[in-house]
């Protein structure tokens, strides 16, 4: 395989990121110019997360984080997806919702965590439902304007051959406006995930946010590290299955 062929494939040039950034740290933990109790080098890191995986700490944190992000970003798209179509679909919805969804899609959805714990408790429900508010907006407004790009001339030629309502919105709307929904949902859970971590550093018993919060109080920045390589282990995954679900169901939009 020649070079400039290599060099086309999206997932190396991409190794060659993650491991240049691997390099650059431990090239600079190596050399001290930085105390190692504010930055351990890659193989502390490694060391600690392997010790939280014999323990059994680190997939508890993990599956805790994940149940919490999958909960309340599942049951924004469930309300997103239909909210979004008859907003960006119906002048008169759109007109009596999106002022409103403006408005509180500017507060910050941490600043709804007091009122979630004094309505539901310490238990999961409030942290679920801050992933769902701190995601519900931003998803619903992109999808509306997805729906509100769709071409008119083929809505008007979907028209002209006896299409009808609902028949529009599933056969001719849906496919259009999928790439730019799977794309809106791929970019916004990283939201969900900024929520689950703010969410466990105010209340909450196990989960990767959680354990980031304990190690902060005992200086222990290697376990820290081990929380945010996993994060962003786990977010890259995820971003990755939204990657290929496009490529399966939308391949004329690649």
């Amino acid at each position: 395989m020649s070079l400039r062929r290599q060099l086309d494939q999206p997932w190396l040039l991409g190794l060659v990121g993650i491991f240049s950034l691997l390099l650059l740290w431990q090239l600079v933990a190596a050399s001290r110019v930085v105390d190692p109790l504010f930055l351990p080098s890659p193989a502390e890191v490694l060391a600690a997360g392997a010790e939280q995986y014999q323990e059994g700490i680190l997939l508890n944190d993990a599956v805790a984080s994940i149940g919490r992000v999958l909960g309340g970003y599942a049951l924004s798209i469930l309300v997103s997806l239909p909210l979004g179509i008859a907003m960006g679909s119906n002048r008169l919805v759109c007109q009596l919702l999106e002022p409103l969804l403006g408005l509180i899609r500017y507060m910050p959805a941490p600043a709804f965590i007091p009122l979630l714990i004094i309505y539901f408790g310490l238990g999961e429900l409030p942290k679920v439902l801050l992933i769902f508010i701190g995601t519900l907006f931003f998803n619903t407004l992109m999808i509306m304007d997805a729906v509100k790009f769709v071409p008119r001339e083929l809505l008007e030629s979907a028209l002209t051959m006896g299409g009808r309502g609902l028949q529009i919105i599933t056969k001719v709307v849906a496919p259009f406006i999928a790439p730019q929904v799977l794309d809106a949902y791929r970019i916004n859970m990283a939201a969900a995930w900024n929520l689950v971590i703010v969410a466990e550093l105010v209340a909450a018993n196990e989960g990767l946010g959680k354990r980031i919060s304990l190690a902060q109080r005992f200086l222990r920045t290697d376990e820290i590290f081990v929380g945010l390589i996993v994060i962003g282990l786990i977010g890259l995954l995820i971003d990755l299955g939204f990657r290929l679900l496009m490529r399966r169901t939308c391949r004329w939009a690649i």
